[in-house]
């Protein structure tokens, strides 16, 4: 007969590790050798190495097994000689087992009175729109959702008036069933009556057997300032009601922002465009621009051009996590003059052989390019 591994050696852990280290690693193992994960030639290596896992994780988690364990090795748990560890998935190890067919298959359940299963309610997701201004400044809104009242013909018991609800004869109540899955046992939902332990002969006729009628209803959500587009806002509570008395879910509304007429955030900064005129540019003077608190000033020096950037420190937007405001970022757009008469053209063909006259001083950005393009072409 083979000699059995220590337990503590088959979980990789020392021999003072603590309860949580020993569950951990038996979640690690138990996910990587679970038979749905391996299949082929290496299915029947894997399921012995699970069941080495699962038999380490039943002597360990439980204090008097391991202390007995810990004492006398294999033969303190050895149930022929002296009735130590039995057979089956109760205790910690139903806890731990359940707890990683969570993580492999995203069910969320529970146990409620009677050992029936509950389910938590599904989270909603509501789309909210609101203007750069509401987003710096917050706000408080109102939004109106899907909500579950009791039915008022059956108070919530789902049979129609006079009848009574019967126990599920499948489950006999206890909303699962055990299924042997060979070495092993897992509950799963009653297939008969979906978990609920209860079968209704005669439903309701207001909510079709549901004892529950959508409704809605009004929720207050503060909006806090400096929030973002695609932030998201937690309402604990205010999904979907769970079923056989589970907890709700909850609401998630995602903020998205409304296109603005003068600015494009970008995290905490502010972008604009500002046109000016040629003769402003020119001769440089002093603007108005537009910020989130108000007009502030700023200098055009002479000569200035196109995508020429003004930063504006603090003029932003100061985000939900950040300690001061970002900047506004101007552009400076230099506008051509457009429908001219004919002695506003006059007097530019005069400026223009004016600018002429005085060389690559004037536009020296057009002499360099010139250069450029005789360099490319030669």
């Amino acid at each position: 007969m083979a000699t059995k591994r220590d337990f503590y050696e088959i979980l990789g852990l020392p021999k003072n590790a603590s309860d949580e280290d020993i569950k951990k690693a038996y979640r690690k193992l138990a996910m990587k050798h679970h038979p749905d994960r391996n299949q082929g030639d290496s299915a029947k290596v894997a399921e012995e190495k699970f069941k080495e896992a699962k038999e380490a994780y039943e002597m360990l988690s439980d204090a008097q097994k391991r202390a007995a364990y810990d004492q006398y090795g294999h033969a303190g748990v050895d149930p022929n000689m002296r009735g130590g560890a039995g057979e089956g998935f109760g205790g910690g190890f139903a806890e731990a087992f359940g707890d990683i067919f969570g993580d492999m298959f995203g069910q969320q359940r529970g146990r409620g009175a009677g050992g029936r299963q509950v389910y938590r309610g599904s989270d909603l997701s509501y789309a909210m729109e609101i203007t750069l201004e509401e987003a710096a400044r917050g706000k408080d809104a109102q939004i109106r959702i899907p909500s579950w009242d009791n039915c008022d013909t059956c108070r919530g018991t789902g049979a129609k008036p006079g009848t009574q609800v019967k126990p599920c004869s499948t489950c006999h109540g206890s909303g699962s069933v055990q299924m042997r899955q060979g070495f092993f046992s897992v509950q799963q939902t009653c297939p008969h009556c979906q978990g609920t332990g209860k079968i209704i002969p005669e439903p309701c006729t207001s909510c079709q057997g549901q004892g529950r009628i959508k409704r809605q209803k009004t929720l207050e959500v503060k909006i806090p300032a400096g929030i973002d587009d695609g932030m998201r806002i937690r309402s604990t509570g205010n999904g979907e009601p769970g079923m056989n008395g589970g907890p709700p879910g909850d609401l998630y509304i995602e903020i998205r922002l409304r296109k603005h007429d003068i600015f494009e955030r970008d995290g905490d900064d502010l972008h604009c465009a500002v046109p000016i005129s040629f003769v402003t540019a020119a001769l440089g003077g002093e603007i108005d621009v537009p910020t989130l608190q108000g007009k502030a000033a700023i200098d055009i020096p002479e000569g200035t051009q196109t995508g020429k950037q003004f930063r504006l420190r603090g003029k932003g937007i100061k985000g939900v996590r950040a300690s001061y405001p970002g900047d506004l970022y101007c552009h400076i757009t230099v506008e051509t003059p457009v429908k001219l008469t004919e002695h506003q053209r006059k007097l530019l063909r005069e400026l223009g052989e004016s600018l002429q006259k005085g060389g690559a001083k004037h536009s020296p950005g057009e002499g360099s390019w010139a250069d450029r393009l005789k360099s490319f072409f030669s």
